[in-house]
């Protein structure tokens, strides 16, 4: 486990909830202007956060209907991002399903070398039909192939980068991010991944995950003490624990149902036309895991969210508050910075990919009254010692072999 925790905030449009967009005093389409995002990445680096992360696909969502979206190409917003900024991480979601090797090469070897070394690529395997439908596909990969696809993409991506010799940035080259719960998606992060992000919701759970996947990396010839798991994290803060419920539960009162009835759909594989709130889930017709559709890790948080709990179709909505899945810890900041020790010190996570309730205000909470809480603890920085990403993440350049199946193995 790492000496202290590392965190980042996701700069997901008007933040993590479904109805954050219409939470007083917010401006719903902040999310289509630049200084959204600069204006917080300036508070998360006055925190000394690790970095700064923008989650995208390349859709324009029909959810959009219901909710604003991340409508902004994160490379392009991130080289904004890090000219009015110096230390902070920075890090962006670009598909491996829906773009070229090269052209993603040289784009994000670029931006972390004018970055001075602060780029992070969160690697995903873009799910679910509308994107292939964008892409002039009648349906999108099998999941198996996308991570074939995926492999293979990042070998191509890494090698670009260790050939580089003009151009290299101060921290060698881009930190490789993925996300995966599925077994494909843990085989990936095992192999490539240097920051994992997670979707897990309970503890013992998270600690295995983690383990297995430090295991996995060792079977790679990797150094496991440098795979950093960051676990989803949404905040729902208040200066007593009443306020904070209030606020969670004016939220879920904002919460559009038909965009929270979609999204879940969509993650189960099914339509939910016809089930009244007061209903169960209809388990028998519940995929398993491994032949699910779509992003099996959500999949899988909320199949076990239904097996454990066996909610009401309401409830079910309620608990996931149109986040995905995402566990959402409510309270004073004393209260969730004691739910974040917990999860620290139990090796469930290096630290946390933050997601506040509500943006600006939620983060502006987080940074002012939560991170405080956690330095005193001796659990976060209170400066940076790095200008680097990987010097905030404490881990160092793997040695590639390029053009091993292995790819990375760090000696």
């Amino acid at each position: 486990m790492t000496a202290q925790l590392h965190l980042n905030v996701n700069i997901l449009n008007a933040g993590v909830f479904g109805g954050s967009w219409r939470f007083p005093g917010t401006d719903g389409v902040a999310s289509y202007r630049i200084e959204h995002y600069t204006d917080i990445a300036k508070k998360a680096e006055a925190a000394k956060l690790d970095a700064v992360f923008l989650a995208d696909g390349p859709v324009l969502d029909p959810s959009i209907r219901h909710r604003t979206g991340n409508n902004l190409e994160p490379s392009t917003v991130l080289a904004r991002v890090a000219a009015q900024t110096e230390r902070i991480g920075l890090i962006g979601t670009l598909s491996s399903s829906y773009n070229d090797p090269d052209e993603i090469a040289r784009r994000l070897g670029d931006l972390d070398y004018v970055s001075g070394g602060r780029f992070g690529w969160n690697v995903v395997t873009t799910a679910g039909p509308n994107a292939a439908r964008n892409f002039g596909r009648a349906g999108e990969p099998d999941h198996a192939l996308r991570y074939r696809r995926a492999a293979s993409f990042v070998e191509r991506v890494v090698s670009a980068w260790a050939a580089r010799t003009e151009l290299r940035s101060p921290q060698g080259r881009p930190v490789v991010v993925q996300a995966g719960g599925s077994s494909d998606g843990k085989r990936l992060a095992a192999r490539v991944g240097e920051v994992i992000f997670s979707a897990e919701q309970d503890i013992d759970k998270a600690r295995a995950f983690r383990d297995e996947l430090r295991t996995g990396a060792a079977e790679f010839g990797r150094n496991p003490d440098e795979v950093v798991v960051l676990p989803g994290l949404s905040t729902v803060l208040g200066s007593t624990e009443t306020e904070a419920w209030q606020r969670r539960e004016l939220l879920d009162e904002l919460l559009p149902d038909a965009y929270a009835r979609a999204r879940l759909s969509g993650q189960l594989g099914f339509s939910l036309d016809g089930l009244s709130d007061d209903e169960p889930i209809p388990t028998h017709l519940l995929p398993d895991p491994d032949e699910a559709g779509g992003s099996q890790t959500f999949y899988r948080v909320v199949r076990d969210i239904i097996e454990r709990e066996q909610p009401t179709l309401g409830q079910l909505l309620k608990k996931l508050s149109g986040g995905g899945g995402h566990r959402i810890v409510v309270g004073t900041p004393e209260q969730v910075a004691d739910d974040i020790e917990r999860w620290f010190r139990a090796g469930a996570a290096d630290g946390f990919n933050v997601m506040p309730d509500v943006l600006p205000s939620g983060f502006e909470d987080f940074v002012d009254h939560l991170v405080p809480e956690l330095q005193r603890r001796g659990l976060f920085r209170t400066e940076y010692e790095s200008d680097t990403l990987r010097g905030h993440l404490g881990i160092g350049v793997p040695e590639l072999r390029v053009g091993d199946d292995a790819l990375v193995a760090a000696r």
